[in-house]
């Protein structure tokens, strides 16, 4: 009998505030109109691995978790519309990019066409196109409305920094009174782009190739570009500080001129601020004279634009100064110096309009920064996100700078989301004997969590913590640090009982006996020291009464040749494994402390082990990549796998064997993933995917139903069993054809490369295996839809001879869905795919069944199905095929027929819409003689007055 097991699923995430590989948004709540000036708090959008955060910056708390079940890429972007401030573009890691509702926390659309990480995202004026820049050096432009990629410009040679749209500017007589545009199409306007290759270019969408290339730094890359609020220059920041301002000519962007040195960028200058590593961000205030500037240290600079006043007063003082100045000729005759050039601020120094302003020194080194909403008038507030897995927002005084001698802005951090997650790498977790609570430690913190909840209990500081364990009681936590002190916490309290200097180096493995009585610790000094739990009375300082304390008591010490890396107790009691830094373990009797059984075979040293619950086996994982399940009788290996990619964090049997399932083993790594392996048949039974950094950590309850683990991501995810049932063989089957569908996937990309070449501009889809099942389904669908209908028209002939004549058996697919006639079947076909990847997988249709889908398209113009989907499939198929219809005769009168048909179906859809829009203005101008406004928008109305709070009245009511 074929022996199945139960699956593990990935169930919870909590622990992680902000993801470094994403940006954070700073973003105003709904009540408040203003979303630079606002009195609220506000929140904050941030990635956390593979979901995408709201938090409520005050209080921090989560309000709201945007996730995919399907994704298990990371978030590398985040962009918000200016348009429809609900409306977010979020890129991932995978290369996909999904446009998300934040009222209702779904996916609008799914792009997909880079072959790695978006990098930087970036949403234009009117709020219906997308920019979208990546790590394979691409930038592809979507349209929202039409939801496809328009097309793909290449021309960077390494990943995109940054993406900025600019429009062009329209003449005085090609407005309107209200402002809009005398029926003028001014295309899709300009993009500028930044690259790591140290060029920034400027992009015509309009006819989408590149007008403009220069050297955005003087050395090394460029990491980021801001672009001022009217978009009349821009600042771009590489290496050492430096920082290059480059004005925009407007007006060069209206003209055609030819003449190569009358570029729209123009450079300015460059200044340096005061830090020395290269500067990852630069964001323009949106009303402000200030711009803001970040690298990878623990501060923000902010920068203050000075006002063309300032800058007249400056030349003249510079300019008396020279005046004043006495120089002495070659005769020993001396003289002043005279000037008479005019002052012009055009000509001015950019040092002399960028002046440091204030430098805010931050918890954390930087990573992503926004602007946030301040009370108007009295000061600024920057959102950061730090490395250090926490939000912080800090307020500055804006104050009007007249003097140098003047005291610098004040500033202060006035909230901070800190508290739900570690500020460093978590090293160690330990699950409570009922399994609802899990303490975690790292540098500095120990937390306490609720598994049901995931919220977390207590906060507690320490030391570098190794290791940790519950004691009896789960009210008590003892963890191991790397100074080889022993800290003993009381969850209840919250606070630190004791702390007792157990080794002279690192604490590398604490363990409870199994009676719950003693433990013992294994340390880089070489030494095994065992530890009993005693309670004694200690007196309270100033009185005479005396309170119970928990203490642990030195008992016996196990000296050994080598660092202790890893020590475990058996469940019977009866023996204690020790694993060293030679590469060895060495099992003890616990009563006597006489080695027992010595363990060799593997290359590197040991860093975790476990013992079955039957005290029969022990599986060993070291840094070699291999696990080794070992006999505790005769200390005879059983089996040597190679399970991992890297080295080997932590291995644990389940604890129990409710379920035949007490030989079953996982494994966690650095390679980021956790195996699931069968003991006695040692086979691999589940891989466990989601983590996006090392492994440090993992524990399993004590009922195995779940594991908890933790990773370099500052995440901990909880691993729930489920019902369902997996089998080896299927599994094999599955990684087999995921290994089939990548190496498929990397040809059809090697394929789209070769065939591109070194065209600036080329499509922006992209063949993955959802647009390859959707082509294989079109295709299967016309089959089926071609044999029907010459089906139905043979029952025809035969009914004009016999009128009486039986009707055909058709497909079981048609019987299925109401016996719906074959030209609605596959149109059903075509609806159910996305709209982005209907143009990929129309591209995995050969020539050949062209002539039934052109079948298809004539029916739906003819029967009037869905004509907006028609024309797009048509006008896709005529622009991709174009030569070979050109060339063909057989296709002349399919053509002829679609033609014909949508001409018919468009007229009347034209009439239609000309008649509703005709009685929707006679309505419009009915109501406005009436004067009934009671039918008209109010948010119309009131558009040019959205910034209105109102306020609460008081009416008398007597």
């Amino acid at each position: 009998m074929v022996k199945s097991y139960l699956k593990f699923d990935h169930s919870k995430t909590f622990g992680q505030i902000y993801s470094i590989a994403s940006n954070a948004l700073w973003v105003a709540d709904q009540s408040s109109t203003n979303t630079t000036n606002s009195s609220s708090a506000g929140k904050a959008i941030v990635g956390a691995n593979e979901d995408v955060l709201c938090w409520d910056i005050k209080k921090g708390e989560v309000l709201g978790r945007w996730s995919e079940s399907n994704n298990s890429a990371q978030v590398t972007s985040v962009c918000q519309s200016q348009i429809d401030a609900d409306v977010f573009a979020v890129g991932y890691d995978d290369g996909r990019i999904r446009i998300w509702d934040s009222r209702t926390g779904t996916v609008i659309v799914t792009f997909n066409g880079h072959k790695s990480a978006v990098t930087h995202l970036r949403f234009d004026d009117s709020g219906v196109r997308l920019a979208s820049g990546s790590r394979d050096t691409n930038i592809i432009l979507w349209d929202l409305i039409a939801e496809v990629g328009l097309f793909r410009l290449k021309g960077h040679k390494d990943q995109i920094t940054s993406l900025n749209f600019l429009q062009k500017p329209l003449d005085l007589e090609d407005r309107t009174a209200n402002g809009a545009t005398n029926g003028r199409d001014d295309g899709l306007g300009f993009l500028i782009s930044t690259s790591k290759d140290a060029l920034v270019k400027l992009w015509d969408l309009s006819t989408q190739f590149c007008i403009e290339t220069h050297i955005a730094q003087s050395n090394g890359e460029c990491w980021s570009l801001g672009l001022s609020p009217d978009h009349s220059g821009c600042i771009t920041a590489g290496n050492d500080g430096e920082l290059r301002v480059w004005s925009i000519d407007s007006t060069r962007l209206k003209s055609a001129s030819s003449d190569p040195s009358d570029n729209v960028l123009r450079d300015r200058g460059s200044f340096y601020r005061h830090g020395k590593d290269r500067t990852t961000g630069v964001l323009f205030h949106p009303q402000r004279d200030l711009v803001a500037f970040h690298g990878s240290e623990k501060a923000v600079e902010l920068w203050r634009i000075r006002s063309e006043g300032e800058i007249s007063k400056t030349l003249a003082r510079k300019k008396k100064r020279r005046r004043e100045r006495v120089t002495t000729d070659d005769n020993g005759n001396a003289h002043m110096e005279v000037d008479d050039k005019p002052d012009e601020v055009s000509t001015a120094l950019v040092t002399e309009v960028f002046v440091p302003y204030v430098i805010v020194r931050t918890g954390g080194k930087v990573r992503s920064m926004d602007w946030a909403g301040g009370k108007a008038g009295k000061s600024v507030s920057i959102l950061l996100g730090t490395t250090t897995n926490q939000l912080e927002v800090y307020s500055v005084v804006h104050m009007e700078m007249k003097s140098k001698r003047e005291e610098q802005p004040e500033y202060s951090r006035t909230f901070s989301v800190d508290m739900p997650g570690h500020r460093t790498d978590i090293r160690c977790l330990s699950l409570s004997s009922d399994d609802r609570m899990i303490a975690s430690a790292s540098h500095g913190s120990l937390k306490i969590w609720n598994i049901r909840t995931q919220s977390c209990i207590r906060t507690l500081d320490c030391g570098y913590a190794l290791c940790a364990a519950f004691l009896p009681g789960d009210k008590v936590v003892v963890i191991g640090t790397r100074d080889g002190t022993l800290e003993i916490f009381d969850i209840a309290s919250s606070t630190l009982l004791e702390t007792m200097k157990a080794h002279d180096r690192d604490i590398w493995s604490l363990q409870v006996h199994p009676d719950g009585k003693s433990l013992v610790t294994g340390s880089a000094d070489k030494s095994a020291k065992f530890w009993e739990f005693r309670v004694v009375q200690e007196e309270v300082l100033g009185t005479t009464r005396k309170i119970a304390k928990l203490t642990l008591v030195h008992t016996r010490t196990l000296k050994l040749t080598e660092d202790i890396l890893a020590i475990r107790f058996s469940p019977d009691a009866r023996l204690l494994a020790v694993s060293t830094l030679d590469s060895t373990v060495k099992v003890f009797f616990i009563d006597t402390l006489k080695l027992f059984l010595t363990l060799y075979g593997h290359k590197l040293p040991v860093l975790a082990m476990d013992i079955s619950y039957d005290s029969k086996l022990i599986v060993t994982s070291s840094a070699d990549k291999n696990l080794r399940i070992w006999g505790l009788d005769f200390g005879d290996c059983h089996k040597a796998l190679f399970a991992h990619q890297d080295s080997i964090m932590s291995v644990a049997f389940v604890p129990n064997n409710n379920e035949g399932n007490g030989h079953h083993f996982f494994s966690a790594s650095k390679d980021k993933t956790i195996k699931y392996y069968d003991g006695d048949k040692f086979e691999q039974i589940q891989r466990l995917s989601g983590h996006h950094g090392e492994i440090w950590a993992m524990a399993i309850a004590h009922s195995g139903e779940f594991l908890v683990s933790a990773s370099h991501d500052k995440s901990i995810r909880v691993w729930q069993q489920t019902d369902e049932q997996i089998f080896l063989e299927e599994e094999r089957e599955k990684e087999l054809e995921e290994l089939y569908e990548n190496t498929l996937l990397t040809s059809l990309e090697q394929d789209d490369q070769e065939a591109a070449g070194e065209d600036q501009v080329v499509a922006a889809g992209k063949q993955t295996v959802e647009t390859l099942m959707a082509g294989e389904k079109i295709a299967e669908a016309l089959e089926l839809g071609m044999e029907d209908l010459e089906l139905m028209r043979e029952h025809q002939r035969a009914k004009s001879f016999n009128s009486k004549a039986a009707i055909p058996s058709r497909h079981p697919v048609f019987l299925a869905n109401n016996d719906i006639p074959a030209s609605a079947y596959v149109l059903k076909i075509f609806q159910r795919i996305p709209s982005a990847s209907l143009q990929d997988a129309l591209l995995v249709l050969s020539f050949s069944q062209l002539p039934a889908l052109f079948t298809f398209l004539s029916l739906w113009a003819s029967e009037g199905r869905n004509v907006s989907l028609t024309c797009r499939i048509l006008f896709f198929v005529l622009n991709t095929h174009q030569r070979q219809l050109v060339s063909s005769r057989l296709m002349r009168p399919l053509l002829e027929d679609v033609r014909r048909n949508l001409q018919v179906i468009l007229q009347a859809q034209k009439a239609e819409m000309g008649f509703n829009l005709a009685g929707l203005k006679i309505a419009g101008r009915r109501v406005a003689q009436i004067g009934e406004n009671e039918y008209v928008d109010y948010d119309m109305t009131n558009a040019s007055t959205t910034t209105e709070v109102k306020k609460r009245t008081f009416v008398n009511v007597a």
